[in-house]
């Protein structure tokens, strides 16, 4: 739904990886031991968005690649400090705490992915990483598990931060930004390009 007003923000593919993304790690969250085939598989389909974000924030539309929203820590500390004082600027792609927050989440996402198949590996003997690491033994199964159950659960955390960030940037830039992940797009007038 294009309004006057509006600007294209977000490509389709972005939008989608973000939504398959949200409801991949909610499949593997919720299902951890009680499903294991559907825990394995949200997890595959996680690894595969994970490969899929990594190559379309290298060659990707102009909002979605890593140039436009990775920006120095300096920069990410400013944004937070106007933020709590109700000034920060209005950024059209993400601003700069959202892309620390995307690149922190990317990274967190990949550590619970590798652990659960080093930890799939192990104890089932099954997976990818089964033959290098099958019959390491019960500590190693469980060391690899404790640290999957450790990134999931920061995982988890990252999230919360990040509705709360949506949330406060709705707030105070009166612009509907989960509505904005579901159309693409954005408020034209008075955003940084």
């Amino acid at each position: 739904m294009k309004h006057k007003q509006s600007i294209k923000v977000w490509d389709p593919l972005v939008r989608l990886f973000h939504w398959l993304l949200v409801t991949a790690f909610v499949v593997a969250y919720v299902t951890e031991d009680d499903f294991m085939r559907l825990h394995v598989w949200a997890g595959y389909l996680l690894i595969g968005l994970l490969v899929f974000r990594v190559l379309w924030g290298l060659v990707g539309s102009g909002h979605a690649r890593f140039s436009d929203f990775v920006y120095p820590p300096r920069e990410v500390l400013r944004f937070l400090k106007e933020t709590l004082f109700f000034r920060a600027k209005r950024y059209l792609g993400h601003n700069p705490a959202g892309g620390a927050m995307i690149i922190a989440l990317l990274l967190s996402l990949t550590m619970t992915s590798l652990t659960g198949l080093l930890t799939y590996g192990v104890e089932e003997a099954a997976g990818p990483l089964a033959p290098w690491v099958g019959g390491t033994g019960e500590a190693w199964g469980e060391a690899f598990e404790e640290t999957h159950e450790f990134f999931a659960n920061f995982t988890l955390l990252l999230v919360f931060i990040h509705v709360v960030g949506v949330l406060v940037e709705s707030a105070l830039h009166r612009e509907n930004l989960v509505r904005a992940m579901f159309t693409g797009y954005k408020r034209a007038e008075h955003a940084k390009e």
